[in-house]
């Protein structure tokens, strides 16, 4: 009942009110993105609940600069300053509410990951897709990038099986935690994500 049915009211319900109190905050980051590179958002196709593709929105960090042959430049040669700021701070992020209130995102989750990966995927990694992928989640308040991918789907699977209310509120709580906690945040946020090669 939690699960789908109230957990969806409270997710929409506060993704909207954290839209109206964070409108200042997401209009000035507009308006910074579209006088410094004129690209505001970021969208890439995500896997989703039951497998299903979505589109994510992000705030856009990176510029498209390329080489002399037409490839892209490596992401630490196209992240701008104000992008570093807006990862850090995964102020990134907050267009992500909007998905919530598209009902292809939760505000607690399994982070949704690139379908590039789902033919990898083993029977026990392919539970996190039982339930809608989240904004933040247990991997994200547990270590983040730090964190091996076996690490990482063992926590998602973990939450998958133990979804409630109180856990979601913890979730969230250890996420504001570690938003503010820019010593234990920065390393983590640093650290490059190896691509999933399937495992198991």
């Amino acid at each position: 009942m939690y699960q789908n049915g109230i957990k969806i009211v409270l997710d929409k319900l506060v993704a909207l009110m954290a839209l109206f109190l964070l409108s200042p905050v997401f209009i000035i980051i507009v308006l910074i993105l579209f006088f410094l590179q004129k690209q505001i958002f970021f969208i890439q196709t995500r896997v989703g609940k039951d497998l299903e593709l979505f589109p994510i929105y992000k705030f856009q960090t990176m510029t498209n600069e390329r080489d002399a042959s037409g490839k892209l430049l490596p992401d630490d040669a196209r992240i701008t300053a104000f992008g570093k700021f807006l990862r850090i701070t995964s102020l990134d992020e907050l267009p992500q509410l909007i998905n919530v209130l598209q009902g292809n995102m939760s505000l607690v989750g399994p982070r949704p990951l690139l379908p590039d990966y789902v033919h990898l995927y083993s029977d026990y990694q392919n539970q996190r897709h039982q339930v809608l992928p989240g904004i933040t989640g247990y991997v994200q308040v547990k270590g983040r990038n730090a964190l091996t991918w076996e690490e990482r789907f063992d926590l998602d699977v973990y939450y998958v099986h133990h979804i409630s209310f109180i856990f979601d509120c913890k979730i969230l709580f250890l996420t504001f935690v570690t938003l503010f906690n820019f010593k234990k945040n920065r390393p983590q946020s640093d650290i490059p994500i190896e691509p999933f090669e399937g495992q198991w």
